[in-house]
């Protein structure tokens, strides 16, 4: 979670801070697809919304865990309450627990205001804690206290706060496997696993990359304030027709890069990550098939324009060094005007 919880609650009040990770009903409408798959989860979620239930989501890095979890509190009767979304991979150490549980002024070196702590931040709400399967051993016992007991205690104090926070975490581990090993409780594994919603990968939803594709680009027209792309029909084959092992971040990813990329009004394969060109040769005729020159070619022409001939720029577009990037214009016999020859 890129907010520091510390800050926001040292400068705001937590009605500001709840305010500020509110997500309204409406926002529910970019959980997007129309795959049997999807239409699966949906009902799911329809069905545990309006439950108090814990929801384990599992599934792969980037299938949209959290859009899930968005959704099942968006549709819930806490939809007007606060959300509250932790990425348990960025806590380490003793942070772990201050950031969930709170703790009080001189709790530790360098504790010098209070903290309310994520659960009590989430009150009334929804706490979603994503990849909880990172949480150390040693602190699942707290946590499972706070489940069973609704309460939690801050680091350093002996005073107990009660709380009425719906629970709603992810992985893209097998839980029931850490429990075997013993490096996650078998208590609060049990605890938490009232419902398991497991989203299949893109790949096993084909029906749902265009719809998801088309709301991507739709997003990026609004954010630069420009009018609308569309995809060509070669893209939109090659974007079916790839495997994603990203999932639908990858998608995103990929959408964004070819829109800024595209100078004209349609969205051509030559302006798609590498990866994804080279996967599928069906997207052009046989008689048509480039060569790998040919591709980097036209992406790397097709960035130069964009960035008006800046090389620097254009690198960091492409990812690639700025030395890569002069070997391959000089190899690819790519024009440069003298003006931007070193820039």
């Amino acid at each position: 979670m890129g907010t520091d919880l510390n800050e926001v609650l040292k400068n705001r009040r937590l009605g500001n801070f709840a305010s500020e990770k509110r997500y309204a009903p409406a926002a529910g409408v970019n959980f997007i697809g129309k795959s049997p798959a999807f239409n699966s989860i949906l009902e799911m979620v329809r069905a545990v919304a309006a439950r108090k239930c814990p929801v384990i989501i599992t599934g792969e890095t980037g299938v949209g865990k959290e859009m899930v979890a968005r959704q099942i509190h968006a549709l819930g009767d806490r939809a007007e309450q606060v959300f509250v979304p932790v990425d348990c991979t960025t806590l380490t150490g003793q942070l772990f627990e201050s950031q969930l549980f709170g703790h009080t002024r001189g709790a530790f070196t360098g504790a010098v205001d209070s903290t309310l702590g994520f659960f009590r931040a989430a009150d009334g709400g929804t706490i979603f804690l994503d990849e909880i399967s990172e949480i150390p051993l040693e602190l699942q016992a707290k946590l499972l206290r706070v489940l069973q007991e609704n309460s939690v205690a801050p680091l350093g104090s002996t005073k107990t706060y009660p709380i009425n926070v719906r629970i709603l975490c992810a992985t893209n581990r097998n839980l029931s496997e850490m429990v075997k090993e013993g490096t996650f409780r078998a208590d609060l594994y049990y605890r938490l696993n009232v419902v398991n919603l497991e989203v299949p990968p893109l790949r096993q939803r084909k029906e749902d990359i265009l719809p998801l594709a088309e709301y991507f680009l739709a997003n990026q027209s609004l954010f630069y304030n420009e009018p609308p792309k569309v995809l060509s029909a070669a893209v939109k084959k090659l974007l079916v027709n790839y495997a994603w092992p990203g999932n639908i971040r990858e998608l995103a990813n990929a959408i964004e890069r070819a829109y800024v990329m595209t100078i004209d009004r349609e969205i051509q394969p030559a302006v798609m990550p590498f990866e994804i060109i080279v996967a599928d040769s069906t997207a052009y005729p046989k008689h048509e098939l480039p060569t790998l020159d040919e591709v980097k070619r036209k992406i790397i022409l097709r960035t130069l324009e964009f960035t008006k001939g800046r090389k620097i720029a254009a690198s960091k577009i492409l990812g690639i060094e700025r030395r890569q990037l002069n070997r391959l214009i000089e190899k690819l016999n790519i024009p440069q005007t003298k003006k931007n020859a070193d820039r």
